[in-house]
């Protein structure tokens, strides 16, 4: 390799390899998972441990999104969805890697929802939040285990 090449491309991997920084969060995405906090915090007096990482982002009526988790067999959880105004109906749902939807069980509050799932295989999974009614609004999503 020439050493004019060398150097310009130690240059470039070092550039590439310097991770973004993540995007500050919102007033209305604190807001948001302060919500979803409150509800994970009744699960809490059960036993479950609210995991440190969450996603918190925009939700618009008739456009979902999907959470990909790795899940454990064995372990409870419960996964939390928090939304501010001008959002009135939000829903969670858990599905299986092939896509197909798990039983779980169901909780909703007025801007917030819930789904408790204990998985028999260990394994990805998804989780789909959505707005159902109101305008779009700032969401939270995080879950916790035992």
């Amino acid at each position: 390799m020439s050493r004019r090449l060398f150097p310009a491309l130690l240059a470039l991997l070092s550039f590439t390899a310097v991770p973004l920084a993540p995007a500050l969060p919102t007033d209305a995405e604190v807001a948001a998972r302060q919500i979803a906090l409150e509800v994970a915090g009744a699960f809490q007096n059960d036993g479950f441990k609210v995991r440190d990482g969450h996603w918190a982002g925009r939700l618009e009526k008739g456009e979902g999104k999907l959470i990909q988790v790795n899940l454990f067999a064995g372990n409870e959880y419960w996964f939390v969805l928090g939304a501010v105004a001008p959002a009135t109906k939000v829903r969670i749902a858990v599905f299986d890697e092939a896509g197909q939807p798990v039983e779980s069980e169901p909780y909703e509050g007025t801007v917030s929802a819930a789904a408790g799932f204990s998985p028999g295989i260990s394994g990805p999974y998804y989780v789909q939040i959505a707005l159902l009614e109101g305008d779009p609004a700032a969401c939270c999503m995080l879950y916790s285990y035992k």
